[in-house]
């Protein structure tokens, strides 16, 4: 256990190593072990021997933590007030909090029961949706604090920066009931009501409390009104364009470092519809976007790839068919065959659901008045000329029929010339 002095002994080595990287360290630390080796020193000169045990305390470890599924205010708290409670009950850890993660870096103990005490303020986050400081001070503690009252219950997600994601309307609240009730939801309604978007957020809230291990959105690859002919790229150069609306609405929901990972481990998987064809998506949720350009054969096959323990939202508007004319939607079919169904739902939303701009509202509305009546002329006209068929057919019916046909079987003398 002891032997004799070393000119360069170990701790002596240690304090030069640890001397070279305090900005990684605690200055307390650093002198905290500067004086164990003064002290070492001290024992040699009296005995000459030293404990060639000694290990260094100043081994640290790092971890980064992320905070996800609550509001970055609500946990770190205004100017950090609430976070400030953490950084007093663990003096030895330095905390570094960046966004939505925080780096932590100390010894391997005192980050496993940080990373403890983060997980059960979230918990307490996610389920009551509310946090104070002295619940803070409680849950540190390891005390179990009285529940809160629930913050908001329209509330479906957090993003990364601290936005709250929320259904904004009596009918996206209805839609978010109707995904809690079945496994399989249509929302119909016209453009800026929120349907991709909040079919994304309850995607992404599904993934989040490890209800499905998997997320896959599909959209037919059909263009408005153009055709942008061959596309440079592999596959997923080739339909990224159709499917910019979905990485649009993944990006204010999950941390770009979370969402590449995701996608790159294919837990969050964008494909087009063409190539739905064979596959059993199971423990999944799983969002048919833009359904009113899938051919009745489409929506068939589509609707029959869900697995025993999958969800799906089909979301689409009816009133923006890019079909060619000799192709029929499938969601109108769809929606007709499907309504008695127990276990699927539908929601159908209106121009009052809108939440782009406000001149969004009154354009849909222009359009469908002016949409209405053409429907209106056209059936004017149609219904018009079957009247007239029908009078013609029956001025034909009546008109007497001349008798042409002679007594005798010959024919006539020709006319003297």
């Amino acid at each position: 256990m002891y032997q004799k002095k070393n000119p360069c002994s170990p701790c002596l080595r240690s304090v030069i190593f640890l001397s070279s990287k305090t900005k990684k360290c605690h200055r307390n630390d650093f002198w905290e072990l500067y004086s164990s080796y003064l002290c070492c020193l001290v024992s040699t000169h009296s005995t000459g021997y030293y404990f060639s045990t000694f290990k260094p305390y100043f081994c640290l470890n790092e971890a980064i933590i992320y905070i996800d599924g609550v509001g970055l205010i609500e946990f770190f708290g205004v100017n950090n007030s609430k976070f400030d409670i953490l950084r007093r009950s663990f003096p030895k850890l330095k905390l570094v909090p960046r966004g939505n993660m925080i780096k932590a870096i100390g010894t391997e103990a005192d980050i496993i029961i940080f990373k403890e005490k983060v997980d059960t303020i979230l918990d307490f986050i996610g389920r009551y949706g509310t946090i104070d400081e002295a619940h803070v001070e409680e849950l540190v503690a390891g005390l179990q604090p009285p529940a809160a009252p629930k913050a908001n219950d329209d509330v479906v997600l957090y993003g990364p920066h601290g936005n709250i994601i929320k259904a904004r309307t009596p009918n996206q609240k209805v839609m978010i009931q109707q995904v809690d009730n079945n496994d399989i939801v249509f929302a119909i309604g016209p453009a800026g009501t929120g349907k991709t978007y909040t079919a994304v957020a309850l995607a992404v809230r599904a993934l989040k409390s490890g209800i499905i291990k998997k997320i896959v959105l599909t959209r037919p690859a059909v263009e408005a009104g153009e055709n942008l002919g061959f596309l440079p790229g592999d596959l997923k150069d080739k339909v990224d364009p159709y499917l910019r609306p979905l990485y649009d609405a993944l990006d204010d929901m999950i941390p770009l470092q979370k969402l590449n990972f995701y996608m790159t481990n294919r837990i969050i998987e964008i494909a087009p519809l063409a190539f739905m064809r064979g596959r059993t998506i199971d423990n999944a949720f799983i969002i048919l976007d833009e359904a009113q350009n899938a051919t009745n054969l489409q929506m068939k096959m589509f609707l029959t790839r869900i697995g025993p323990s999958a969800k799906c939202i089909i979301t689409g508007d009816l009133t923006q068919i890019d079909l060619p004319r000799n192709q029929r939607s499938g969601l109108h079919k769809a929606l007709a065959i499907l309504r008695d169904i127990d276990g699927i739902g539908m929601v159908f939303l209106t121009e009052e659901d809108v939440v782009r701009h406000r001149l969004v509202k009154k354009i849909i509305r222009a359009y469908d008045r002016i949409e209405t009546q053409e429907a209106e002329e056209e059936e004017a006209e149609y219904q018009a000329r079957k009247d007239r068929r029908q009078m013609f057919n029956q001025t034909n019916l009546n008109k007497p029929v001349a008798n042409t046909n002679n007594n005798n079987d010959t024919p006539p003398p020709p006319a003297a010339i």
